[in-house]
């Protein structure tokens, strides 16, 4: 079934970093204070933009790690115990109820642990159905400082699968996807899920806010064109409590269609202003249209096959001890990764 159109909403809020929280207990209930205040905010922003655009919005996406701000510095255990949700946790429970109350899929991202990997955790995108079930989670696959599943590529395939590490849910909004913050500089990422079927990328984000047409908002329209899909990204609309100017991360939430238009888009602080209508069935059609625009249909995937075929980053760099790495760890991964493409003769 082809879904009927829909409004998506784009929910640029404030994030309240937990790095100064004083107790482990008083962070834990940092956590389920923000998804209150979140539930609180989806709820009035739904009911004004079905008033004044007639949409009912059925999606939702979340901000980058809206709960918690990013580790500065913080052991990983320090971080796992005040900032990172359980996949059985609480905090995922209360975010059902805020999709279920409200009727909506919710999109959002934050810091995760798993059982099979102690000691470290992921940057974590979900997706939660409107009946308060987790859909989708996608681990984030390339970051600076943090663990990926390609870190520990083996097993983590081992575990889960391939079908994991690029993942769409097939739900009644059509085929969605998430792709975290940076990643949207990446075109293989975006590519790999559209070739999965995804109709809609989900895009939390905590990224410059600046009146210049930044990098991250040219990739936004670039990966939605190329992959003919829609693109719902949430900035923050701040990061406050780090000694870190507060609106360095504000603005700029916006919907982008599979033409690469920018649909709406918010200016800067909390605001529902990045919110449009997602026609599923207009973007069906174009996809099954012969046509020079139809860059899905034109892929010739196996000419870059042995391109794609070497390493550059080396996967697997954490399967070693099990010791928790610091930031050094992930310098000398990138430069060797510097190294590789000295020897390959790129740079």
């Amino acid at each position: 079934m082809t879904p009927e159109p829909y409004g998506a909403l784009a929910l640029q809020m404030r994030c309240d970093a937990i790095n100064g929280v004083a107790s482990e207990a008083d962070a834990r209930q940092h956590l389920l204070d923000g998804i209150e205040r979140c539930g609180q905010q989806l709820r009035g922003a739904k009911g004004f933009v079905r008033t004044f655009s007639g949409d009912e919005v059925r999606l939702v996406v979340l901000p980058e790690y809206f709960l918690t701000s990013f580790p500065m510095g913080e052991p990983p255990a320090r971080w796992i115990a005040r900032a990172c949700l359980a996949p059985d946790g609480p905090e995922y429970e209360a975010l059902g109820r805020v999709a279920q109350d409200n009727a909506v899929y919710l999109a959002g991202n934050g810091y995760e642990t798993d059982p099979h990997f102690p000691g470290l955790y992921f940057q974590t995108s979900f997706i939660i159905a409107d009946n308060g079930d987790l859909v989708l989670r996608y681990r984030r696959l390339v970051s600076m400082f943090a663990p990926t599943p390609h870190d520990l590529l083996d097993r983590y395939l081992d575990i889960y699968g391939a079908e994991a590490l690029f993942p769409v849910a097939d739900t009644p909004l059509g085929r969605l996807a998430c792709v975290a913050s940076e990643e949207i500089l990446y075109p293989e990422i975006s590519r790999c899920l559209a070739l999965r079927g995804a109709e809609v990328l989900c895009h939390s984000s905590s990224e410059v806010g600046s009146p210049l047409l930044t990098p991250k908002n040219i990739a936004k329209r670039a990966r939605a064109y190329e992959n003919m899909v829609y693109v719902v990204s949430a900035n923050s609309a701040g990061i406050e409590g780090i000694p870190f100017p507060a609106a360095s991360t504000d603005g700029a939430s916006q919907v982008v269609n599979y033409k690469g238009d920018v649909l709406a888009a918010a200016d800067t602080g909390e605001s529902m202003c990045g919110n449009a209508e997602i026609d599923i069935a207009a973007l069906r059609r174009v996809r099954r249209k012969p046509a020079m625009t139809n860059l899905l249909a034109r892929q010739r995937l196996e000419l870059y096959a042995a391109t794609y075929a070497g390493s550059i980053y080396p996967p697997n760099n954490l399967l070693g001890d099990g010791a928790v790495p610091g930031r050094e760890h992930y310098l000398a991964m990138q430069q060797r990764a510097i190294e590789a493409l000295v020897e390959w003769g790129v740079i």
